[in-house]
């Protein structure tokens, strides 16, 4: 059979298993290796640029070969979880305003509205996807739209326990209350100004002032992670880290800024019943500044192990550029060592574990050592210059540690919250040799909540109904 006399249907459904497959080889790769998974990207996107095209101009015969409305939502969320993906991976802003144009296309055009209750596997759908345009939106600073978005998945949840099984859609229940509660400890937060460096509020880097170097050293790459037992969360982003990754990040059109407190619907973008999308958001148009260094690639790690966190860092050591500098975010609660089961009966501390007497737990404390980082850990990686960032009651361990005594040959920064908690921030002093204290963390844990700039917190802003 000529390939002129294939059916449509056929060549569609040959499209969307290659798709699939594809989808499924690159769904669940991490978000760091900067050279491994772009390869991939690209070719997962091809298949679904060509899918995508080809469902537009065989629309109707499609729909007349029995294509459900669903089906083409399906392809376009697909797509903006792609663009998403590749946002986290490489943290160019343009990745995510792409897919949230793809996932506002999608919630729009209702494509998943036809049959919602009459089939759960379709229900369960529309709740993920929900989800996740909530994510891109809470990334995007755009939070009248979230605050939308949250009724409509709390709306749509009771529902669903009303139609079907009340059990099946427990964990549903979970994820509403939990960015409720994410988006309340936030608020006071978000009432300031963004996070994201903005031409608007920020001078141009241009204009700051120069500093003579030996070299010349850009921040390139960060890792970023947090630990506490019950700390606030979306999925797996915790508030600590999202702030951070926020504070990484260059704004220079002053998008976020603007539209921040303005809501998204009809700025979005415009649909056609083809189901192209047209013109780009106007808030994200701007967005690209080629004056500007591209924003640093960001590993944003929920709960790993230590093997697991240390196997990154060594990751993005090797593909740290020769003039780059490596961040790396720890939030956590601090480790001593009497919590350590290698404590031996009859050794003084400084016999028993030298150095190794201060950490941070990045696991839960009934597995002793194996979930403590300590600063010991660090030096096989400073002959790269590394900035540190410790939001933790065990900061200073970080201060008085071996890297200041064994580190390979770069310089290194490292920064600590060691104000205990009631002290005015004002009262904190200034680390010395290259090391300092910013007053207090950025995160608002349960029973340690806080607005992340050290201000007292302003009144709440518009809750959730």
């Amino acid at each position: 059979m000529s390939q002129n006399n294939i059916p449509v249907s056929e060549t569609y459904w040959s499209l969307v298993d290659k798709a699939d497959k594809k989808f499924s080889k690159i769904r669940d790769l991490p978000y760091y290796e900067r050279n491994r998974h772009d390869t991939y990207f690209y070719k997962v996107f091809k298949v679904y640029t060509q899918l995508w095209k080809f469902q537009q101009e065989n629309r109707q015969k499609l729909l007349e070969a029995g294509l459900k409305r669903w089906e083409i939502g399906d392809i376009a969320s697909r797509i903006g979880q792609l663009y998403f993906g590749q946002y986290m991976r490489t943290s160019d802003a343009n990745y995510l305003s792409e897919s949230y144009i793809f996932y506002e296309a999608v919630l729009t055009r209702e494509y998943f509205k036809e049959g919602l209750f009459q089939d759960h596997s379709l229900a369960n759908k529309q709740l993920r996807f929900m989800a996740r345009f909530l994510m891109v939106c809470l990334v995007l600073s755009r939070r009248e739209t979230v605050y939308q978005l949250v009724n409509q998945l709390k709306m749509l949840v009771d529902e669903c326990k009303r139609t079907f099984q009340e059990s099946d859609f427990k964990e549903w229940k979970l994820v509403v209350q939990e960015i409720v509660k994410f988006l309340k400890a936030d608020t006071a937060f978000m009432n300031s100004r963004p996070l994201r460096y903005s031409l608007v509020l920020d001078l141009h880097p241009d204009f700051l002032p120069h500093v003579a170097t030996r070299r010349k050293l850009r921040l390139r790459d960060a890792i970023l992670t947090s630990y506490y037992p019950n700390e606030v969360k979306f999925s797996e982003l915790t508030l600590d880290t999202f702030r951070m990754l926020q504070c990484l990040e260059w704004e220079p059109s002053g998008s976020f800024y603007q539209s921040s407190g303005a809501p998204s619907w009809g700025m979005g973008t415009n649909v056609a019943q083809s189901g192209a999308h047209g013109p780009r958001i106007n808030c994200l148009q701007d967005i690209a500044d080629p004056t500007l260094p591209p924003n640093p690639r960001k590993a944003v790690l929920y709960r790993p192990s230590v093997t697991q966190f240390i196997a990154v860092m060594a990751t993005m050591c090797e593909e740290l550029p020769p003039d780059g500098v490596l961040v790396i975010y720890l939030s956590a609660s601090g480790s001593s060592i009497s919590d350590s089961p290698n404590h031996l009966s009859g050794q003084g501390v400084g016999e028993s574990l030298g150095y190794r007497t201060d950490g941070l737990h990045i696991g839960a404390r009934g597995n002793g050592g194996l979930d403590c980082i300590c600063p010991c850990d660090f030096i096989p990686f400073t002959r790269r210059p590394l900035l540190f960032i410790v939001d933790s009651n065990r900061s200073k361990a970080f201060k008085a540690n071996p890297m200041r005594y064994e580190k390979r040959g770069r310089d290194d920064i490292i920064y600590g919250s060691t104000a205990p908690r009631g002290v005015d921030p004002a009262s904190n002093q200034v680390f010395d040799q290259g090391t300092g204290e910013f007053p207090l963390p950025l995160a608002g844990q349960p029973g340690r909540e806080r607005s992340g700039n050290g201000l007292p917190k302003k009144q709440a802003g518009p809750g959730v109904s």
